[in-house]
This record gives structure tokens, C-alpha cells and sequence, in this order.
């Protein structure tokens, strides 16, 4: 028998993540299979890999068109995604993803040598994104009971575009599917 959620994530990664990831030299399928790889490397709990695989499917699941940040637009992938992952997944997929990007604003603040790490695209969607955080921010998020997995997972990100990067296939992270799925 087929798993209804498991042909949903393979029609929309398979099937639309072969647009171009921002700036760089690699698709969003790519990404995501890189971000999931070096989770799994870091022996990241099941969550956080499908997390580190899932994070950006708010970018495949809007009608904004294809790179809405260079048209001065905040698709608000994070949200749309993690909304989206709430209703299949628990808590410890959704939200690392939800706070992904507030991870970046995080990172920049609080690490004097992180924002030279970002990729230009990465660069000028933290402007539409609220740039560096307030101090009262950074309190907030560091309260917030999934921020050490957030920032996990923005580091993957941030990781994740290496052309000639060799991953496992899709296939090979739904198999934590099972494990997350919300009941």
C-alpha cells in the first residue's frame, strides 16, 4: 500500500524542487538533500533531519513565482512551511523550520563572524526578513524551547550549496517518516 504523505513530498521535491536555490549553483531538491545530509552526519535526532530536508518547502508551496526576495518581496517561507509541516509532522519538525530564518537573524546578531557567511541571496533576504535582532529578540528566541535546533538547522543551511556535493536520495530520508509523522 502507498503512503499518501510520502508521494506528497516526493511530487513536491522530486517533482518542483528543480528550480534554481537563490543564487546559487544548485536546485532546491539539491539543498535539501544536502541540508539533510550533513544533519544526518552531525547525528542529528530523526526530527531534525527531516527538518533539515523539509525546512525550505514554504519556497515550493507559494504562488509568489521564482525568486520573490530579488523583487523586494518576503515570501515568509518559514511560516507558510512550517504550517504546512504541522499538519503531517509533530513539533520537532515544524518548528526548527518555522525558526529557521529567525535563526539567521539570531546567528548575525549574536556572532560577530556569521553574517560573512551567508551567500548574497542569503544577504538581502535578512534585510526583508528584520535584519538583526533587538536585544528583547534575542532574549525571546533563546526562550523558545526549539531554538538550539533551529540554529542546528540553520547552520545546515547555510552549509548546504556545494555543487558538487554528493548526497543519498530522498528515498533515503523518508525513511524518519514513520518516526515524526503526527498521529
Amino acid at each position: 500500500m502507498s503512503d499518501p504523505l510520502r508521494q506528497e513530498l516526493l511530487d513536491i521535491f522530486v517533482g518542483r524542487a528543480t528550480r534554481r536555490y537563490g543564487l546559487s549553483e544548485i536546485n532546491q531538491l539539491q539543498h535539501a538533500l544536502q541540508s539533510a545530509a550533513l544533519a544526518e552526519a552531525d547525528n542529528a535526532p530523526p526530527a531534525t533531519v527531516l527538518a533539515a530536508l523539509l525546512h525550505d518547502v514554504g519556497h515550493m508551496i507559494h504562488d509568489l513565482g521564482e525568486d520573490p526576495a530579488s523583487r523586494g518581496v518576503d515570501d515568509v517561507h518559514e511560516a507558510l512551511g512550517a504550517q504546512w509541516l504541522a499538519e503531517r509532522f509533530g513539533p520537532d519538525v515544524s518548528e526548527p523550520v518555522r525558526l529557521h530564518v529567525t535563526a539567521k537573524r539570531y546567528l548575525c546578531t549574536v556572532e560577530s563572524d556569521y553574517f560573512g557567511k551567508l551567500a548574497p541571496d542569503s544577504v538581502r533576504s535578512l534585510k526583508l526578513q528584520g535584519g538583526l535582532m533587538s536585544a528583547d529578540e534575542v532574549e525571546a528566541f533563546r526562550a523558545n524551547p526549539h531554538h538550539a535546533e533551529a540554529v542546528r538547522l540553520r547552520r545546515y543551511d547555510e552549509e548546504a550549496k556545494d555543487p558538487h556535493a554528493r548526497t543519498p536520495d530522498f528515498d533515503h530520508y523518508l525513511r524518519h517518516v514513520p518516526a515524526c509523522r503526527r498521529a
